[in-house]
């Protein structure tokens, strides 16, 4: 398996730069009339393709092996979809002192997003951690919250995405988990496809990311939202992103201490499970916020820059440590740049069953 890693200093990554360069467009030429009805029936496509690529890169085989070691995954899923909501909810205090409403519903919808998987095995694999084990928690990890996500978002957010209709029930349906099963029926018959073409396929990816956002902040230019935010309330919720950052990364990492597993699954838990994915948050938000789809994913476009550059660090001083406990330099090759794109944050292809967790 080649083993993904980052660059040694700490760069703005290019997608993110991409991103900003998209909602910049938006904020100078935004769509209107029938040019949005267009753009957002294209990102309506967009996401269900993205979703359709999702299940038909995810192994169905791998994800049953990986259910024998079910204890480091249940740790992921616990610090992802229950200690990230409860601190999301806890910052409800902040409220309107320090975020504005907007943006506390953009930052708790940040909290019930799914982990990442690229980036995570990336700096699984820096540290020297569990490298398998990270790709099955990330896989399960996006696999759960094509459910939980929209299912707690409608339960904790209901007044800001409407409430869980019937109608809304069946967008989700139509729009994210359709897609997803569709992708999972066909994999037999195009996984080959997928894998010989993974490198166009990435810039589809990304490229149907673009096209959210794109129209996600047109809509929010045309009603006026972004009169609403102010510099004070971008550098509070940056203050806020990066305590719920460092709270993430100190609790999966002593957390799985007590739990009993060893060093290189604590890597694994931590950096699966204090990690969000922008690639499956931005389409989510596009269904269940609508109009408002643009503040409420600001929060995760900063937290993403924000948790890229402080576990690039962190897996270095991983490797360090591990160096220095074995009495050697950290392998070589360790400052290599991860692909093109790693913000798209897809399945890699197969890879062996993870070491059981202690």
């Amino acid at each position: 398996m080649r083993r993904p890693h980052l660059p040694s200093w700490l760069p703005l990554d290019p997608y993110v730069l991409a991103l900003l360069g998209t909602v910049g467009l938006a904020a100078l030429l935004p769509a209107h009339g029938t040019a949005a009805t267009v753009a957002g029936a294209a990102a309506t496509a967009a996401v269900a393709l993205l979703f359709f690529l999702y299940g038909a890169r995810l192994s169905t085989r791998e994800a049953l092996d990986g259910l024998r070691h079910w204890r480091l995954h249940l740790t992921v899923l616990v610090c992802t979809f229950v200690l990230f909501p409860v601190l999301g909810l806890a910052a409800r205090a902040l409220v309107p002192t320090v975020l504005t409403p907007p943006l506390y519903s953009g930052l708790l919808f940040l909290c019930l997003v799914p982990s990442t998987i690229q980036s995570s095995i990336a700096f699984t694999s820096i540290a020297r951690g569990n490298v398998p084990a990270a790709i099955c928690a990330g896989s399960f990890s996006s696999l759960a919250g094509i459910l939980l996500t929209p299912l707690l978002a409608a339960g904790l957010l209901g007044g800001s995405i409407g409430g869980l209709s019937s109608g809304a029930v069946l967008k989700i349906a139509l729009q994210l988990l359709l897609p997803f099963l569709l992708g999972q029926a066909l994999r037999p018959r195009i996984g080959g496809f997928l894998v010989r073409h993974k490198a166009v396929l990435g810039y589809v990816d990304r490229g149907s990311i673009l096209l959210v956002v794109y129209t996600a902040f047109s809509a929010g230019m045309a009603a006026g939202i972004w009169h609403r935010v102010s510099a004070v309330r971008l550098g509070g919720l940056l203050a806020v992103e990066a305590v719920l950052l460092a709270t993430m990364l100190l609790v999966t990492w002593y957390g799985a201490k007590r739990l009993g597993f060893d060093r290189a699954d604590r890597i694994a838990v931590q950096f699966a499970g204090a990690k969000k994915s922008l690639a499956a948050g931005l389409p989510m938000a596009s269904v269940l916020f609508g109009a408002q789809a643009s503040l409420a994913v600001l929060p995760l476009m900063l937290f993403h820059q924000m948790q890229l550059m402080v576990c690039a660090v962190l897996a270095r001083r991983r490797a360090r440590d591990a160096g220095a406990e074995a009495g050697a330099e950290p392998e070589a090759g360790a400052e290599a740049e991860l692909p093109a794109g790693h913000v798209a944050e897809v399945s890699p292809g197969p890879q062996h069953p993870a070491p059981r967790a202690r």
